[in-house]
């Protein structure tokens, strides 16, 4: 990849980029301005390589090692949440997962990516959306259970040990 932004995407990207729009600073407040919580800063670095990662995903319902590596030529949504069987994050994370087919036209891949395991990320994934699981996902979910990828994109809360929204 070349340069890249880790930002909170919303769903609606996809169209506005098929559509030809450009996304103007208004639009992604965060690209101007630092965020600071506690004693550590992050400020969405738009000139700068995405730091590399490596991890376990589910993929279709299967483990699969995914790195950085898999989305050379592509734009890439790295999007991080904080843990598997919460109540808001299944609703944004469906949101991205019924969006997959508009954010590849596009070339442009979603993969999200939390605290927890694998192993339950998959249980997440088989529990059905009327209780609470997120059900057939188009979207990779990403392990993270070292917690480096979230430190190295600068989303990781150390005190609790989990990533921001």
């Amino acid at each position: 990849l070349g340069a890249s932004l880790t930002l909170a995407v919303s769903p609606q990207v996809p169209a506005a980029a098929a559509a030809g729009r450009r996304l103007t600073a208004p639009a992604l407040p965060c690209a101007r301005r630092q965020l600071s919580l506690g004693s550590w800063r992050f400020a969405p670095a738009v000139t700068q390589h995405a730091p590399f990662f490596k991890g376990t995903a589910v993929v279709n319902g299967e483990f699969k090692e995914l790195s950085l590596d898999d989305f050379k030529g592509k734009y890439l949504v790295l999007f991080f949440y904080p843990l598997d069987f919460t109540f808001v994050c299944p609703t944004e994370i469906v949101a991205f997962s019924n969006k997959a087919n508009e954010f590849r036209d596009v070339n442009c891949d979603v993969v999200a990516v939390s605290v927890d395991s694998h192993f339950c990320h998959l249980a997440w994934i088989n529990t059905p959306r009327k209780s609470g699981g997120l059900g057939k996902m188009n979207i990779p979910v990403l392990s993270d259970l070292t917690k480096q990828i979230s430190r190295d994109y600068g989303v990781l809360l150390e005190g609790p040990g989990i990533a921001l929204r």
